[in-house]
């Protein structure tokens, strides 16, 4: 059963499609919606997509009335829930004040408080606050800003980046670039160049002699030696920026080991190199602070976020960066000759105010702390299935990895994964009244990240609808 349009119409728009306005969503939702990073295929054989119609608290609900446990956060953003009545106040009386006014070469209030609230939680002296419309702006902003910075300061040639092996970083062409995950390269190929990368921070693979609890300290300094090693190998003349996740989201939540961040950090000041949090999933209580480079002790020089800012219900996007980075652009006639007409918008800043009104008063950040072992402990409860290989990640940010066998950490080859995944987990997880992500950039894995009000009993729920399909899935191979 699907929704339709309320009012049906058959009028038609000369010179337009003769679809008529009024059919059912489900007819529209494949004829019309180009949907993002989807197989459109699935659905030519009258099939459609889920249709969310709902969301409140931890949960979501679809046209036909169905009920899921948002285990993703929508996608990491949603940090306060669905269904917070006073955002969407906040919104209107934006809007019927000032609906739209842009930055460039003027300000507005929302903005202005916006900028100094973030200034405020930021580390060091990141206090210069550039708005986006979306983190994959954000990482086009902070790549454009290194590479003027450096041609501004006498050091032209630093225009390259180093950032990680199957990173993602964002979509477009700069952003792009900085990914790490080639399938999604591929197709728009040639991206803009001077960007190189290193090995993550996956420690369930990580190289022999390094693997294991007992080795994590010392796979941290190999892992951030590689990124010098890249620097070195450039040339540390042609190197602008080094771009990483607190805990890395593509290939399943990769946590930094014990110090590999204060390495980093040595690194890239020894090579006067800027260091990028790219924290679009991290930030904003995700992993425990507002800001995940506090948890785990780090200032970079800029810090780009966005998704939770306003826990979805408006876009808006940051690049932070430090005093440093600005003093060029203080005097004189240079500029930034870069911007986006709804960066900064006076909505979208409004309602990140009292999205963070929300963090301030209910105590988020405080909860994803205490909460934090409760669901690590609830997801290591399935090491117990064959199929489980690794658990891991941080805050409310968790990958499970999928093997074919937990003594050899052998994985599933790509017919495998294609069939397992897609043909199978995806749907069947759904179908059993979770939304999350099971995902195969890089080894398999299934992502959870639920919103940040979750507790023991959404944990608890997740546990049991992953044990049910993951035995199924095992018993399928």
């Amino acid at each position: 059963m699907t929704s339709s349009i309320v009012t049906p119409s058959t009028d038609r728009m000369e010179g337009t499609s003769t679809t008529p306005r009024g059919t059912d969503r489900a007819d529209a939702a494949r004829d019309h919606l180009w949907m993002h990073f989807t197989r459109h295929s699935s659905y030519t054989d009258g099939g459609a997509p889920p249709i969310i119609v709902r969301g409140e608290g931890c949960r979501v609900w679809d046209a036909a009335g169905r009920e899921y446990l948002d285990g993703l956060a929508g996608l990491f953003v949603v940090q306060v829930g669905h269904g917070r009545r006073e955002l969407a106040q906040v919104a209107a009386k934006q809007a019927e004040q000032l609906a739209f006014f842009p930055l460039w070469s003027y300000a507005h209030p929302s903005a202005i408080d916006l900028a100094e609230r973030l200034a405020h939680h930021a580390p060091g002296d990141l206090n210069r606050v550039f708005f986006t419309t979306g983190g994959g702006e954000a990482v086009e902003t902070a790549w454009k800003l290194a590479k003027q910075y450096f041609k501004l300061t006498g050091r032209p040639g630093k225009t390259k980046v180093i950032s990680r092996s199957i990173a993602y970083h964002g979509t477009p062409q700069g952003a792009l670039a900085i990914t790490g995950i080639p399938p999604m390269r591929a197709p728009f190929e040639p991206l803009v160049p001077g960007a190189f990368k290193a090995p993550n921070t996956n420690s369930y693979r990580a190289p022999e002699g390094l693997a294991g609890p007992e080795h994590l300290k010392e796979f941290g300094m190999w892992a951030a030696d590689r990124v010098e090693e890249a620097i070195v190998m450039e040339g540390a003349e042609t190197v602008a920026a080094v771009f990483v996740e607190p805990v890395q989201n593509a290939g399943g939540c990769f946590p930094p080991p014990p110090g590999y961040f204060p390495r980093l950090r040595e690194i890239c000041d020894r090579h006067d190199v800027l260091l990028v949090s790219d924290e679009v999933i991290c930030a904003f209580g995700r992993i425990g602070s507002m800001f995940a480079c506090d948890d785990f002790g780090y200032v970079p020089d800029i810090i780009t976020c966005a998704k939770g800012m306003t826990s979805g219900y408006s876009p808006i996007g940051a690049m932070i960066a430090s005093d440093r980075l600005f003093e060029p652009f203080a005097t004189g006639s240079t500029s930034f000759l870069h911007g986006y007409t709804f960066g900064g918008h006076p909505v979208s800043a409004a309602v990140a105010m009292a999205n963070l009104d929300i963090f301030e008063r209910e105590g988020i950040n405080a909860h994803v702390r205490e909460q934090s072992p409760v669901f690590r402990a609830t997801l290591e409860k399935l090491l117990d299935l064959p199929i489980v290989g690794d658990v891991r990640g941080e805050g409310f940010f968790f990958g499970i990895e999928l093997v074919k066998d937990k003594a050899t950490k052998e994985t599933f080859d790509d017919e495998e994964s294609e069939r397992l995944l897609r043909g199978f987990l995806s749907k069947a997880l759904f179908d059993g009244g979770l939304y999350c992500r099971a995902d195969d950039r890089g080894d398999p894995v299934v992502q959870l990240a639920p919103p940040l009000i979750a507790g023991p009993a959404e944990f608890d729920a997740m546990e049991q609808i992953l044990r049910g399909v993951l035995t199924e899935a095992w018993a399928r191979l």
